[in-house]
């Protein structure tokens, strides 16, 4: 990858609902990748999802609220504006309109073992780089994946040791359980 004046930071999801662990992974993503900008996308729905449990309203505001005093985080719903909730069209959005730019696509273990059912995730591959973080009880699962063998290494930053002990799921589960 060529470097350019800019790096950008592309934090997707359903953050359904989004939590502190969120903002650290953004917060560390900034630091460690030195992005003058992160988008915290926020998708309408996940396609590999069934539903969201709030709705995209709330979700964008508790994105804004956790993420509102930090400057370089820009909460986002783009897919109207693209006509679409994949990845690629995403990227291909803002390539389209940052030439001279890195980017870099920030996901989760998690993410990572389905990576390969992703729409065009070759060609994200190409747009981008991929920084993958850990998360508790994703290593052993993804080692059993094909989608490791496919990644290079220049491809894809792993940041390892980075586990947040909280997740969606878990508050879903905790507090409307």
């Amino acid at each position: 990858m060529i470097k350019y004046k800019e790096n950008i930071g592309i934090f997707g999801g359903s953050f359904d609902p989004p939590h502190r662990g969120h903002l650290l992974i953004a917060k560390h993503s900034i630091k460690r990748l030195k992005l003058k900008k992160l988008y915290w996308l926020v998708t309408n729905k996940n396609p590999l999802k069934e539903k969201t449990f709030f709705s995209l309203n709330d979700r964008l505001k508790k994105s804004r609220k956790i993420a509102k005093n930090e400057k370089k985080i820009f909460v986002k719903f783009l897919e109207n504006r693209i006509k679409s909730n994949k990845t690629i069209k995403t990227l291909e959005y803002f390539v389209k309109n940052n030439k001279k730019t890195n980017f870099f696509l920030i996901i989760g273990y998690d993410n990572l073992i389905n990576f390969d059912k992703w729409k065009d995730w070759k060609k994200i591959l190409k747009l981008c780089k991929l920084v993958v973080f850990s998360r508790k009880g994703y290593k052993k699962k993804l080692k059993k994946k094909e989608i490791l063998n496919s990644l290079q290494d220049k491809q894809v930053i792993f940041v390892k040791n980075f586990n947040v002990k909280i997740s969606s799921s878990q508050l879903r589960n905790y507090y409307y359980g």
